[in-house]
């Protein structure tokens, strides 16, 4: 079985400009080469797990999504880091396009896009980690099964705890949060 770290796209891995698809303005965050690094010296897969829901408000279509992928995997890979997958759900249960207005299982705090990148990569969920700027990514990889790392960079607002957004650690960048796997 392999071990992953499922690392959340906007104000983690690029810099957080909301509903952007245009690849030209996609830049990562700072302070994350080194700690991306790391995680793929340790053997982890890295893969994004992301809420995309402009596709269900209607700012963007889903094929958009492919000029992201592709731009943020460029960026990596100019670095020598390979990202294994990429992984986003479309929905939003209030969405205005009805095909993707879903209260669905992937959308985050929900479990279920990390749980089908474990069944389609074989990953074992209690060697793997979850990395996010909110705590919907925390407690989507807590009920996963997953280890948890909180980046504090600001954009949690809500601060609304349960019994499963509590992250296991709580660093200011992806650098820092390499560190602790």
């Amino acid at each position: 079985m392999q071990k992953a770290v499922f690392i959340d796209k906007d104000g983690t891995l690029i810099q957080d400009i909301p509903y952007n698809v245009n690849p030209n303005l996609i830049k990562l965050e700072g302070n994350a080469l080194e700690g991306l690094k790391r995680i793929k010296e340790l053997g982890y897969e890295l893969i994004v797990i992301s809420n995309q829901s402009g596709v269900a408000h209607g700012y963007f279509e889903e094929s958009s999504l492919k000029g992201v992928e592709d731009k943020i995997r460029t960026l990596l890979n100019a670095h020598q880091i390979t990202l294994d997958a990429f992984y986003y759900c479309p929905n939003h249960p209030e969405g205005k396009i009805e095909k993707y207005k879903v209260d669905c299982d992937f959308r985050k705090p929900k479990p279920g896009m990390i749980l089908q990148a474990a069944t389609d990569r074989g990953i074992d969920l209690s060697q793997s980690w979850m990395i996010g700027d909110i705590l919907h990514d925390i407690e989507a990889g807590h009920r996963a099964g997953c280890k948890t790392i909180l980046i504090n960079n600001g954009n949690e607002t809500e601060w609304i705890m349960n019994d499963y957004n509590h992250p296991d650690f709580t660093v200011n960048n992806i650098n820092e949060a390499a560190s602790k796997l």
